[in-house]
């Protein structure tokens, strides 16, 4: 599985996904405003609780700042609702189950962990630019420390 790495000035791949509701959200709809799309592993685990809890902790400075956050993972939306309400979490959470939004961005495909080769998510996070290009890509991203380093990225 080759995984294909999005660069810089790259069209971001729309994507039209449910969120914890069930309702769809696409990133077309964010035109107009810069996005930050963060693709985590799974819902409810500690580093992805971590993270998102880190990107609601500035929500609204980032808000303030006229950039939205989208989060996505191959959970189902019943999941997504539970992670959403258990962590207070006030930004869409998208699920790609079929992991077509993943690979479409390179964040899912081999990675290490515990010293083995799996093929799964690889936390990733975009910063999409107003007209819908890529700004800046992050890949194998850690989640600890990464949505400062995102802030600093974007200004904010």
């Amino acid at each position: 599985m080759t995984e294909q790495r999005l660069e810089p000035g790259d069209a971001a791949p729309d994507f039209t996904l449910s969120d914890a509701d069930g309702k769809p959200v696409a990133l077309s709809s964010y035109r107009g405003r810069r996005v930050v799309v963060y693709f985590y592993p799974a819902a409810m685990t500690p580093g992805c609780t971590k993270e998102a809890v880190g990107f609601q902790d500035h929500l609204q400075a980032l808000d303030a700042a006229g950039v939205a956050v989208l989060g996505i993972s191959p959970d189902e939306p019943p999941k997504l609702a539970k992670f959403r309400d258990r962590d207070s979490l006030a930004f869409p959470l998208l699920s790609d189950p079929d992991t077509k939004v993943l690979q479409a961005y390179g964040a899912y495909g081999e990675k290490k962990l515990y010293g083995k080769t799996i093929v799964g998510v690889i936390r990733s996070t975009f910063i999409v630019d107003a007209d819908g290009k890529i700004e800046k890509p992050f890949y194998n991203v850690k989640a600890t420390g990464h949505v400062e380093r995102i802030l600093r990225e974007l200004g904010v």
